[in-house]
């Protein structure tokens, strides 16, 4: 069966049939987004059973001949790396729809808040994520990687709150510069595998096995390192590149910042593991310091701006710039260890703070605010989704029996047994979150309940049936797999070990399997 053909094209005929909806029928066009988005799932779960984790690396290969005289196909296959993180944009577009239900509802106006429109945005961003992580084809991957900005684009600066236009315009500015870089790249590649191999090809296979046997100068390396690097920087983002997604996360809707910084800021700490290592091994090495010290630099700015914000989602954001800080660190740290740490981290940081987004959107629909001043003392009125909210906090901070945790365990151990300097440092970023997560949920969940709460209708109206629907399956994941990750680090850890091989890495640390059953 052709899985990831159709796990594309689903949605992206699920979003022009959902955008022809009328506007003055906007259930319907919410009950058919939903409905295709649970069909994409339920072919991600079919897609995860076929998968052999002990069977060759990339596999569900799918290919279409486009343009041959430029080598260039409808390639699709997968690794371990990218099915878990196709199944993290599957589970989270379908509660993203059921948690924006009322979110996107038409104001009247039949502009900003066009319901069909949403969805079929939200749709069409799922295609295009399914797209980047599912392609085999370099110049394929690039074209996703740059489509996906437009429907995000829509949805912040048509969708979002105060300054949406500001942060879309942001958004879509820095993530198109660093495609660009990466274009140039791509095209110096391209030029590369054709000299080395006698014909036109983006395939990642023989790209990589080129790379392997040398077919790729050591300085050429570097340049078209930088090229791919500064883009997934960016996306992912890495400091000094982050400063758009405060913006971003703070104006977009709570289900669109829940896919942007749980979904698509994984595009670039994928890219950099599926393309910068395998294809540049010297030239990664060489840039790793480098690397490192972004990343270490990114934990604690990130968590110390946490500490200090008074919007919530913007708080959310910095926490995130901190935790991909860990996901570099990981990667760079060259120990298959720390590797798999990180694309555990990615999946557990897609559900964490996709469901500590979709939390905070909640408390924003009802507060009409997402000034942290307008709350306090709201758990009296709110016990269940005060208890949600800890749980999703506690998970962003990687408290021992959630899911994240073992993601840092792994990360931390594995990079110790590299650099202890680095862990260490990199280890007070989760005191910092300790910090910013406590004191957050401390001034909108605690204390004396806030006067002003009293005169606000919605605030007395704790989880609906709809939103625990949504909740649940995050709050049970994050703590299954907190208590047992093998099931996701046998389908990882393959992956990362084949990449460690491409880059040349005598491992110094344990496999993460053994790591975690010991």
């Amino acid at each position: 069966m052709k899985y990831l053909s159709l796990m594309v094209v689903i949605p992206l005929i699920g979003a022009l049939v959902t955008a022809f909806v009328p506007k003055h029928k906007p259930r319907t066009a919410k009950i058919v987004a939903l409905v295709v988005s649970l069909a994409v799932l339920a072919l991600t779960i079919a897609a995860a059973f076929a998968f052999d984790a002990g069977g060759e690396r990339l596999q569900l290969g799918e290919s279409y001949p486009w343009i041959p005289q430029w080598g260039l196909r409808f390639s699709f296959a997968v690794d371990g790396i990218a099915l878990v993180l196709i199944g993290l944009s599957a589970l989270l577009v379908p509660l993203v729809i059921l948690s924006s239900w009322k979110d996107a509802d038409d104001d009247g106006t039949g502009g900003r808040r066009n319901v069909p429109t949403f969805f079929a945005l939200i749709l069409a961003l799922e295609a295009t994520m399914i797209g980047v992580f599912a392609a085999s084809d370099v110049l394929l991957f690039y074209i996703f990687f740059e489509v996906m900005l437009v429907p995000m684009y829509f949805l912040i600066g048509s969708y979002g709150g105060a300054r949406r236009q500001y942060a879309a315009v942001k958004f879509f500015l820095y993530s198109l510069v660093g495609g660009m870089l990466m274009l140039a790249a791509v095209i110096g590649l391209w030029v590369t595998a054709k000299n080395g191999l006698g014909h036109a090809t983006f395939d990642w296979n023989e790209i990589v096995a080129l790379a392997q046997g040398g077919g790729i100068p050591g300085d050429l390396q570097k340049w078209l390192f930088l090229g791919f690097f500064a883009a997934f920087a960016i996306k992912a983002p890495f400091f000094p590149f982050h400063t758009w997604l405060p913006d971003a996360g703070g104006a977009a809707p709570a289900g669109a910042a829940a896919l942007l910084v749980g979904v698509l800021d994984k595009v670039g700490t994928f890219g950099i593991l599926r393309y910068c290592l395998p294809m540049f091994p010297e030239a990664s090495k060489y840039f790793a310091p480098m690397a490192i010290a972004l990343s270490l630099i990114g934990i604690l700015y990130g968590a110390l701006l946490a500490v200090g914000q008074t919007d919530l989602k913007r708080l959310v954001a910095y926490t995130s710039i901190s935790h991909f800080g860990f996901i570099g660190i990981g990667i760079f740290a060259f120990s298959s260890q720390a590797a798999t740490g990180s694309v555990l981290y990615m999946v557990n940081h897609g559900l964490a703070t996709g469901l500590l987004f979709i939390v905070v959107g909640f408390l924003v629909q009802r507060r009409g605010s997402q000034s942290i001043a307008d709350f306090g003392g709201a758990g009296k009125a709110l016990p269940l989704l005060s208890g949600v909210f800890f749980v999703a906090g506690m998970a962003s901070l990687a408290l021992p029996g959630t899911s994240p945790f073992v993601s840092e365990f792994l990360v931390l151990i594995g990079t110790f047994a590299v650099n202890k300097t680095v862990a260490i440092l990199a280890a007070l970023g989760m005191v910092l979150a300790a910090a910013y997560i406590l004191w957050m949920y401390q001034r909108t969940m605690q204390g004396t309940l806030n006067p002003k709460l009293a005169d606000v209708a919605p605030m007395k109206k704790d989880l609906s049936l709809r939103e625990k629907v949504v909740v649940a399956p995050l709050v049970v994941l994050i703590i299954a797999l907190g208590v047992y990750p093998k099931p996701l680090l046998d389908v990882i850890e393959p992956a990362v070990q084949s990449t460690m091989v491409d880059i040349g890495v005598s491992d110094p640390a344990p496999t993460a399997a053994t790591g975690a059953e010991k």
